[in-house]
């Protein structure tokens, strides 16, 4: 039996992770023990799982949950990007030096073990490491300069992982989310929830505020999409990564109209009037350093996958999260 540790497991993703692996297994790896680690968890969350409160950025923590050596982690925990960009100390206490520590209790572990002791570790990283100008795609080779905290703290905490890597303390890669969408719940502080806000709000039958133009393009992928590639990573050989052990992830290019257009057609314009534009400069300002489209082609070729519509995505938040359609 492997033991999974998903930190940050009481988040959306985590929980749709948990529930995955609790339905399917990891690949090769029958009924895995799953730890989740988080600050706390939803009131109607997974069940089936073993869960911890707590906090990683408090002395001690990270080395105590390494001392059961899990066999599987996936570090999905951060503060978000909008939170990150006006609480500049908690964005890097929490974000960056939280990585630093998990780290270094993994490096202590494999000491301690005489070196038989190499978890993998799956890293959520996000497309805000990159920053404009953008190309009209980014590929593989285009650099990392991300232009916002929360970007620089998620590039420097891939950097540590590729380096704890190297040295063999343990066997990682960070993944490069695009934003996830539609998330279900409430919004929160993440300058991307618009995207979600603009789909889930009018099909439960609430206003929603759009603070961008409609002209504005990003990169999504759904929350099914993002529970698949952390599963699909936990059972990749990196040494296909030949030492490149960031990817930037598949997804759907498209601009906040089509957006709109994708809604329309599934759900009809009562649903589309209840959007409301309310032009928020701030997140203008942040929006406009993300990049726009992506050719993923090395992520592709390793095995990787997502929707290749928005009216998919759309489709799978109603499938998976919505209890009635306000139409």
């Amino acid at each position: 039996m492997s033991r999974v540790l998903i930190i940050g497991g009481g988040g959306m993703v985590g929980q749709k992770l948990a529930a995955r692996l609790l339905n399917e297994g990891l690949p090769g790896h029958s009924e895995p023990d799953i730890t989740l680690f988080d600050v706390a968890f939803p009131p109607n969350g997974v069940v089936g799982a073993t869960h911890k409160t707590g906090n990683l950025s408090r002395p001690g923590v990270a080395r105590d949950l390494v001392s059961e050596r899990p066999d599987f982690i996936f570090h999905l925990a951060a503060i978000v990007s909008g939170e990150a960009e006006t609480d500049f100390t908690k964005g890097w206490d929490i974000n960056m030096m939280s990585m630093w520590h998990l780290l270094e209790a993994f490096r202590n572990a494999h000491d301690t073990s005489g070196g038989s002791y190499v978890p993998k570790v799956v890293f959520t990283s996000s497309i805000a490491v990159f920053g404009g100008p953008f190309p009209d795609k980014i590929d593989d080779e285009f650099l990392s300069a991300p232009q916002t905290s929360y970007g620089a703290q998620k590039a420097i905490s891939e950097l540590m992982l590729s380096d704890f890597s190297r040295k063999g303390f343990v066997d990682g890669l960070s993944l490069r989310l695009p934003t996830i969408c539609v998330r279900p719940g409430k919004a929160n502080l993440a300058a991307s929830s618009f995207f979600s806000g603009i789909i889930r709000e009018p099909l439960n039958g609430k206003e929603a505020i759009l603070p961008v133009e409609s002209s504005v393009r990003h990169w999504h992928a759904s929350p099914r999409s993002a529970a698949g590639f952390l599963v699909h990573a936990a059972g990749l050989d990196t040494a296909r990564l030949e030492g490149r052990r960031a990817l930037n992830l598949p997804g759907l290019s498209c601009t906040v109209e089509e957006q709109i257009e994708a809604l329309r057609r599934i759900a009809g314009q009562g649903v589309v009037d209840r959007i409301k534009v309310k032009h928020d400069p701030d997140i203008i300002r942040i929006v406009q350093g993300w990049p726009r489209d992506f050719d993923p082609a090395r992520a592709v070729s390793l095995g990787f996958s997502a929707e290749s519509s928005f009216d998919d995505i759309i489709q799978t938040y109603i499938a998976e999260d919505l209890s009635n359609v306000s139409a």
